[in-house]
Formats: C-alpha cells, sequence, structure tokens
C-alpha cells in the first residue's frame, strides 16, 4: 500500500512566485480542440513522456473545477494526487497536488494554456514547486535537468497533438 505525504494546497499567487518555476511555451499546428482532446485524453502524458508511466482520471467525465487524476512517474518511483481548482473547458487547466507518494515536497502545482494563434495553437505549461529544507538543495542542483524535463512534456504534448498535421 502507497504511503501518501499531503501537500500545502496551491494557489495562482503561488504559481507566479514558487521557489521552483518553469514556463514553457511551444505552438503546434493542431487546433485548439485538438490540443485540448490530447491533454484531457486517456492517454494524456503517458502518450508522449517516458517518464510518465501512469495517468489515471479518478473523476467521471466530464471534467471540471473538482476534477482529480493521479500520476505516476518511473512505474511507482513517485506519484502525486493531483486536484484541478480551475478548469476552463478548451481553454486551461490548474491543479495542486494534494498528496505526494514520496516526502520531500511542500507544495506543487501546474498550470496549462491553449490559445489559438495564426498556424494553429499556443501551448503554456508552468511547472511549479515548492520543497522541504532537505530536499530543496537536490532541486537547486537539478534545476537544469528539470528545466529540460519539463520543456520536453510541453513540447511532447504539442507534437502529439499535430501528429500527422502539416506544420
Amino acid at each position: 500500500m502507497t504511503r501518501w505525504y499531503p501537500l500545502d494546497a496551491a494557489d495562482d499567487a503561488f504559481l507566479d512566485t514558487a521557489r521552483f518555476r518553469f514556463e514553457h511555451t511551444t505552438e503546434t499546428p493542431a487546433p485548439p480542440d485538438r490540443v485540448w482532446e490530447t491533454l484531457t485524453a486517456d492517454d494524456a502524458l503517458t502518450s508522449w513522456t517516458n517518464l510518465i508511466t501512469g495517468a489515471e482520471w479518478t473523476s467521471p467525465r466530464p471534467f471540471g473545477d473538482g476534477t482529480t487524476r493521479t500520476v505516476t512517474l518511473a512505474h511507482g518511483a513517485a506519484a502525486l494526487r493531483e486536484r484541478f481548482y480551475r478548469w476552463e473547458e478548451g481553454h486551461r487547466m490548474t491543479f495542486s497536488a494534494e498528496a505526494a507518494s514520496r516526502p520531500g515536497f511542500r507544495r506543487f502545482a501546474e498550470d496549462v494554456t491553449i490559445e489559438p494563434h495564426a498556424d494553429g495553437t499556443r501551448l503554456t505549461w508552468v511547472f511549479a514547486a515548492d520543497a522541504a529544507a532537505w530536499f530543496a538543495p537536490l532541486l537547486e542542483i537539478s534545476r537544469p535537468v528539470l528545466s529540460r524535463v519539463t520543456a520536453g512534456w510541453t513540447h511532447g504534448a504539442g507534437r502529439r497533438a499535430g501528429q500527422g498535421m502539416r506544420p
């Protein structure tokens, strides 16, 4: 049985001020509705990154404010329980992680926004975290790697949504 460590709630202010904050933007030829479908599919995350090995929507469709999901990394090495506090269908979703399967994080949140543009869709993804005092130095040293990994997830989502489309 997995032991869960509760995390403090995060909000929009935290997304702007988190000690560990990564913001990435990518553009895809896919229209916004296709990008949204990619982000909310049953295989969301697992279809465009190998590091995330499980993403289970734990709320029934249709999704909205209060939707929950459990995301697993590296076949159970770590997991997060997420609760979406903003769900603007077809445009924006934001969650605060409620619990982690490993100690170290104090708060964790993500904000995903999609916007139409002339050539398809612009996807912006913000990752925000705060860590316990003993864990923060490890995250600080890992900041360049974390930035590359989170950028890869953002660009991977854009590629997945745009598969089979002309650039």
